[in-house]
């Protein structure tokens, strides 16, 4: 039996507050750390002015605060619940026959919108934000020698021209392109012949092209170019593999990235399991309603409040760990990529229902 239209937008409504409140507390908290670090790492770099890092802070925090919205469904959840039972609304929508199933009906409506909403929309956008943001910080920090990660990335090639080892600083997501370049080349016989730096590489089919370069070598001085190109065999589709995380992948893109690189003949493993994942979204965001509502229905006179909130925090850590375990190994491809990205949704939605059968029906 659906509950009433008024009540049911009522606590609709207090859902969404909650949950939207949890979440936008912890976006600002993550966007407050990131512009402090940002701050830090720009030191002297030339152009990163406190607005830019501002900005920067700004592109890079959806991506990250992506991954605390299961979180914030629990926790707004179990706030909204128990809100509703210390003021006794529940106690009344109870005495007026309407059971524990009708009232979270709403919360339920609202997890699964959320859950669309945060794979149809909201993911393409802090996808296509953090590949900006890379783009800015490979500008802003490749010649700087204040702001570096530590996280180096490292190639080797063999081509006409030889054998070269690439170091870059960065790779900018989406692309072939790298920030912050030195390529070491050395000849047939594996002696050094040359360092060649650059601010940007960027690999086209059978050849990097190297802009803003300097050139040294052991026989000549240091020479200048604004382009500057070395020949390679190197697959720009498995550049593009190795340095774009599948979560940088928007997902309406996700499907043809599977076909191509399956066409390829690449791994897809990652970009297929990463699909699921997302698809499976709205379920495990239902699935934390339920854990929500089996420790925050018990009545406030009854005490014991505290425990079992304790008890929900935990239920959501152990679903966490879980998926994050399950993803492991569909990753390695130990278990299907489908069956580790649905898993612990549905795991987690039955024992929420069987739970709260046991609650409520006995």
């Amino acid at each position: 039996m659906l509950i009433g239209a008024t009540l049911g937008r009522y606590f609709a409504w207090r859902f969404v507050r909650t949950i939207l409140g949890v979440f936008l507390t912890v976006f600002v908290l993550v966007y407050t750390l990131d512009f402090v670090e940002l701050l830090r790492r720009a030191g002297d770099a030339e152009g990163a002015s406190p607005g830019l890092m501002a900005q920067l802070a700004l592109y890079r925090t959806p991506a990250v605060a992506e991954s605390v919205l299961p979180f914030a469904v629990l926790f707004g959840s179990m706030a909204t619940l128990l809100q509703l039972s210390r003021k006794l609304e529940l106690v009344v929508a109870r005495a007026a026959g309407i059971s524990a199933w009708q009232f979270l009906q709403p919360g339920a409506f609202v997890a699964l919108a959320i859950g669309a909403l945060a794979i149809g929309a909201y993911n393409p956008l802090s996808a296509a934000l953090k590949q900006r943001s890379s783009e800015i910080e490979a500008k802003i920090f490749a010649k700087s020698t204040k702001a570096g990660t530590g996280k180096d990335l490292w190639l080797r090639q063999r081509s006409v021209d030889g054998q070269a080892i690439i170091r870059a600083e960065t790779a900018i997501e989406g692309t072939t392109t790298l920030a912050g370049v030195t390529v070491f080349q050395f000849d047939d016989a594996g002696i050094f012949t040359a360092q060649v730096e650059a601010a940007r590489a960027t690999l086209h089919d059978g050849w990097w092209e190297l802009r803003d370069v300097r050139v040294l070598t052991r026989d000549e001085p240091p020479e200048s170019h604004e382009v500057y190109l070395v020949a390679s065999t190197l697959d720009p589709s498995q550049i593009r593999q190795r340095f774009t995380p599948p979560e940088s992948v928007p997902f309406w893109q996700l499907p043809d990235t599977i076909a191509r690189h399956e066409r390829a003949g690449l791994d897809a493993t990652r970009y297929r399991l990463q699909y699921d994942v997302l698809l499976a979204t709205p379920l495990l965001y239902l699935a934390m309603v339920l854990v929500a509502a089996t420790v925050s229905l018990r009545f406030f006179r009854f005490g014991g409040v505290g425990k079992l909130v304790l008890g929900g925090v935990s239920a959501g850590f152990v679903l966490y760990v879980a998926r994050q375990v399950m993803e492991g190994l569909g990753a390695s491809g130990m278990i299907a990529p489908t069956v580790a990205a649905w898993f612990p949704a549905v795991v987690g939605s039955l024992l929420g229902t069987l739970t709260l059968l046991y609650q409520e029906d006995g």
